[in-house]
């Protein structure tokens, strides 16, 4: 899909991809020394693939462009990892981008996830929204209350919350006894993925998760 775009669009794309949020302008030029502007963003805008608006900036009072991509550029992004190929001379580096690019679409086809799930934003995220994500994943994941389900699976969606967080709240969980975590009897059925989302609790690990009232 390179071939229809050209290099500028195509850094702004996958910038905005690895961002995963609204950028201005200024701050855009400022992480990857261009701005996107004229003809480019037009183009851009009339494929849908980015949504631009001029606005003031908070900081300066300033007006500027406004990036950010739409579903149709997160699509764009997803299938340009896919392809993996240059229909255009990068040279030596962009080639090596897209060596790396083929690597990260590898991985999310791996764990079956989409470009958004990897560059999701850093956010700050409650004990609260960490409880909530668990509740959710765990009704998604059971088929009825009480079904034991793997947290190798209840972490991989958990988005961004971190693995230190999410133990946390788990153990406190247990402890009140609204969750309860037991090790899998069939140890020989564990995976490396399984031992490592695994939650050590009275000197064992624990692999699996039932709630009853979620």
């Amino acid at each position: 899909m390179t071939d229809q775009l050209g290099h500028k669009q195509t850094a702004a794309l996958l910038t905005l991809m690895a961002l995963a949020r609204e950028v201005s302008n200024p701050e855009l030029e400022g992480i990857a020394r261009f701005k996107l502007d004229g003809k480019e963003r037009n183009q851009l805008n009339k494929l849908n693939l980015v949504a631009s608006e001029f606005r003031k900036r908070p900081e300066t009072g300033r007006k500027c462009y406004f990036h950010v991509l739409t579903d149709s550029g997160w699509a764009w992004c997803e299938e340009e990892l896919h392809t993996g190929e240059l229909s255009a001379p990068y040279g030596s580096l962009g080639a090596a981008l897209y060596v790396v690019l083929g690597g990260i679409h590898r991985h999310l086809r791996r764990e079956n996830l989409r470009p958004l799930d990897l560059f999701l934003p850093d956010v700050e995220v409650t004990v609260d929204e960490i409880e909530s994500r668990i509740r959710t994943a765990y009704r998604k994941l059971a088929r009825s209350p009480g079904d034991w389900v793997g947290l190798v699976d209840l972490r991989r969606m958990l988005g961004d919350a971190p693995t230190a967080d999410v133990d946390a709240v788990l153990k406190e969980l247990s402890r009140t006894r609204q969750v309860h975590l037991v090790p899998e009897s069939n140890r020989k059925t564990l995976t490396p993925d399984d031992h490592s989302a695994a939650i050590r609790i009275g000197g064992e690990d624990s692999h699996l998760l039932s709630i009853e009232v979620a």
